[in-house]
């Protein structure tokens, strides 16, 4: 069972809870948590930037990224989103099979909280 922790930011709660919902709803995500806002400091275009963020940690199927990818460039508001996965190398078996299940397309029939 593998699966994927893919990481981003957005800019305030409001974008966080529509990206995150979507993601959900399409399937191409088992679980999405928003975690409270963050500061970043990073350069952005030859200028040192401070902005407060809200990080999304996004738990999906390897198979899903492609089009998890293409979900989170579509509907962000930044130019060049962060957009980072990690290979998940252990974990609870039953919660990475709950992972991979939710993340099948058709799967309606399932909709069990993690065990």
């Amino acid at each position: 069972m593998d699966s994927l922790l893919v990481l981003t930011n957005l800019p305030d709660r409001e974008s966080a809870e529509k990206l995150a919902t979507s993601l959900i709803e399409q399937r191409l995500a088992a679980c999405v948590n928003i975690l409270a806002p963050c500061s970043s400091i990073y350069r952005w275009q030859g200028e040192i930037r401070r902005d407060e963020e809200h990080p999304l940690l996004i738990k999906t199927a390897p198979d899903r990224y492609p089009e998890l990818e293409e979900a989170i460039r579509a509907n962000h508001p930044y130019e060049l989103p962060e957009i980072i996965a990690v290979s998940i190398v252990d974990g609870l078996p039953a919660y990475l099979q709950w992972v991979e299940s939710e993340t099948r397309k058709n799967n309606d029939d399932n909709d069990d909280e993690p065990v």
